[in-house]
């Protein structure tokens, strides 16, 4: 009885340090949402948008220049700076409108993915406290090796959590 009792308090200390270590997929989460994918198409129609908008500032360049290259040996002097001025100031506000563009798709892509990505994590933690995980990692960060005898996918909590 008493090699029983001494035996309990020897591995007592060792069950109440026991730890549970969890692992996720939060890539695969967030492809599954739905916000993820209207996200993805709003990207898309944005980016449709500024090339369009992109390819008629080119065209009407493009026509410009080709009339001026016709016409340029027949023009006096003035008009043909002038002309030459017009086409250049086009050709730059080509560019600075295309680096605009990027900026603002880049802007919107992160603003976007920001709270989706907020919200699965706000997922994981409550997956975390509700199960009593120590760790949960993400394994979608390129994580060399992960045991799964000592740590749990948390994935389809995660995405239960989510409604997915």
């Amino acid at each position: 009885m008493k090699k029983v009792l001494l035996m309990l308090f020897m591995f007592a200390p060792l069950a109440t340090f026991a730890q549970k270590f969890g692992h996720v997929n939060s890539q695969e989460i967030i492809q599954a949402m739905p916000e993820f994918t209207k996200a993805r198409t709003d990207i898309e129609a944005l980016t449709k948008t500024y090339e369009a908008d992109l390819k008629s500032m080119q065209d009407e360049l493009q026509k410009k220049a080709e009339a001026y290259e016709k016409e340029q040996a027949t023009l006096p002097a003035n008009i043909k700076e002038r002309r030459e001025k017009e086409l250049q100031d086009m050709y730059q506000k080509i560019q600075q409108t295309y680096q605009d563009n990027q900026q603002a798709l880049a802007k919107e892509q992160s603003e976007k993915m920001q709270a989706i990505q907020t919200k699965v994590l706000d997922a994981i933690k409550q997956v975390g406290q509700s199960g009593n995980y120590v760790y949960i990692m993400d394994i979608a960060g390129g994580v060399p090796y992960i045991s799964t005898t000592l740590s749990t996918d948390v994935t389809t909590e995660v995405k239960k959590k989510l409604g997915l």
